[in-house]
């Protein structure tokens, strides 16, 4: 059953609990900018879209928002980009915005939050889908089921997948040739892996580091632990969910989906836990990797661009990121990840979402199913800075000015592996990051003993996050 469409009360306790507001330390000078209440247009009658990002990414969207004003001109949009470090910070604004009354009616929103919102926030489409069933049939038709599923929350969906990117394996073709190495075969194993790096580094100069990862929880050590057919956390499917594959998809596709991904509680004790984290902590030890740095790494795309860098895991957004940076096609390409006792994939994906709080839900409803069609997303997608998911939208085409060759890696990644999942993402996603990477920080700096009572210090706080309400 739906949710109710009632707006749960925020109060000030909540918004400390979402893990950055009270460091933040605002004082009631900073009111207006954490609420975003002195953003120009604020109040008038439109329909108020939040995405997280620049003035400058607002004005891309521009030529979006115009097709559909021209098919609904009686629905006016205006875009509102709201600055943060990552999505943690960007959805505790949306939060902030909405205990204050400020709240957009519709935000872009990731992987990392959709539970979150989900609890607290969002509006569940399965009336507005449900009724409208024959035009949505050729968007479900186009997208893999494991991104839709991704979205969906106790059986119901909160979101419709416009881009996605899973954790592929990026490698440096210049390194590949200095090193002697061939280009690896899809089914290529973590052993093969390790080879690659060791070889690499034999054979570079001293400012050469074969292997580079973020700390965070896409691209990090979460992708080597799915490989390992383990988690940071336990997961579950929610029941629920057949009103959407049994309308929208053969059971062939869909006899693995349920209502949502569930996460119960911590992990970290496992075997497979530790043996991933120990992995990867020797090749830090062994400089086959860097100590992983926490964010985006924002240098890494010129250090890969300048071949200072060997492998690294990105997803379909990393083609335009390389193309910007000088790199030719020829230069760069991209792999399945390395298999382990699993070659499952780790991915994120991101779609609109309706907020509860808005009273224009109707429109909002126009807006997110006009930004599912191809035309839109064409509009929305035209370089290759993300992967779409319409799976009609991939193609050599959209790959042919950056590359890589490989391009069909994204989106079969999804086919080949039909089990790879979600980042975990649970409603106390924000402490959840957190403690990993304070933990993962600390693990991978120092030998076994350290990296154990970083684990025994992560599995503590897993667990007290994830006992607490969401």
């Amino acid at each position: 059953m739906p949710h109710p469409s009632t707006t749960r009360s925020i109060t000030r306790r909540t918004l400390l609990g979402t893990g950055g507001l009270a460091a933040a330390g605002a004082t009631v000078a900073a009111w207006p900018r954490l609420t975003g209440s002195d953003i120009p247009g604020r109040g008038e009658d439109v329909l108020r879209v939040a995405i997280q990002g620049t003035t400058q990414d607002a004005a891309a969207r521009q030529d979006l928002a115009d097709a559909f004003m021209a098919e609904n001109p009686d629905i006016p949009v205006q875009f509102e980009a709201i600055q943060s470090a990552d999505w943690g910070g960007f959805f505790t604004k949306i939060l902030t915005m909405v205990a204050s009354g400020t709240a957009p009616d519709v935000v872009y929103l990731a992987t990392e939050g959709a539970q979150l919102f989900a609890e607290r926030l969002a509006e569940p489409l399965d009336e507005w889908i449900t009724s409208e069933a024959p035009q949505m049939v050729d968007y479900f038709q186009d997208v893999h089921p494991a991104l839709v599923e991704a979205f969906m929350y106790q059986g119901s969906l909160y979101a419709l997948p416009l881009d996605f990117n899973a954790a592929n394996m990026y490698l440096n073709r210049n390194a590949l040739q200095q090193a002697g190495l061939d280009f690896p075969a899809p089914d290529w194993g973590v052993d093969e892996f390790e080879e690659m790096l060791r070889t690499m580094q034999a054979q570079s100069a001293a400012n050469f580091v074969p292997y580079y990862w973020t700390n965070r929880l896409f691209g990090g050590i979460v992708p080597w632990l799915y490989a390992n057919d383990t988690s940071i956390l336990t997961e579950e499917r929610f029941d629920g969910g057949d009103w959407l594959w049994d309308t929208f998809y053969t059971p062939e596709k869909t006899s693995s989906r349920r209502g949502g991904y569930r996460w119960t509680g911590s992990n970290v004790s496992s075997d497979r836990v530790h043996q991933t984290f120990e992995r990867l902590r020797g090749w830090v030890a062994d400089d086959l990797s860097v100590r992983p740095e926490e964010g985006g790494g924002n240098a890494l795309v010129g250090l890969f661009g300048s071949s200072r860098i060997g492998a690294t895991p990105a997803g379909g957004y990393w083609a335009q990121g390389l193309h910007e940076a000088g790199m030719s096609p020829d230069a760069f390409d991209v792999q399945y990840f390395p298999q382990w006792r699993t070659q499952r994939h780790q991915f994120g994906t991101a779609g609109y979402s309706i907020l509860r709080s808005s009273t224009r839900k109707e429109q909002a409803w126009r807006w997110l199913s006009f930004t599912a069609r191809k035309e839109a997303m064409e509009t929305a997608f035209p370089t290759p800075s993300t992967t779409p998911t319409r799976r009609s939208m991939v193609d050599d085409a959209f790959y042919s000015e950056t590359g890589p060759h490989n391009w069909k890696v994204f989106y079969d990644t999804l086919d080949q592996f039909p089990t790879s999942g979600p980042i975990p993402a649970p409603p106390q996603q924000a402490e959840v990051e957190n403690a990993l990477a304070r933990n993962v920080a600390s693990g991978m700096g120092g030998g076994p003993a350290q990296l154990d009572a970083a684990l025994e210090r992560l599995d503590r706080e897993l667990t007290a996050a994830m006992e607490k309400a969401a």
